[in-house]
């Protein structure tokens, strides 16, 4: 496993995206977000960098630059 400074927990992950941790728990569910376990204990992880990755398609969802920039 990659070094755990690189992951967040559940609560930090949830605060860092703006959501409720049972928000997470369901987009795990779904399949939507990947999810890593604590080597040790068993706890869900999330990488940051995937969160990053997440974040940017929601502000910027695909063709929305090519729209704006489009004559009128």
């Amino acid at each position: 496993m990659e070094n755990l400074r690189d992951f967040l927990r559940i609560s930090e992950a949830a605060e860092y995206l703006g959501v409720s941790p049972n928000t997470l728990r369901n987009w795990e569910n779904a399949g939507k977000i990947a999810v890593h376990r604590h080597p040790v204990n068993g706890y869900r992880l999330f990488k940051q960098q995937e969160l990053d990755d997440l974040l940017d398609q929601v502000r910027e969802p695909p063709g929305s630059q090519e729209e704006s920039q489009k004559p009128k």
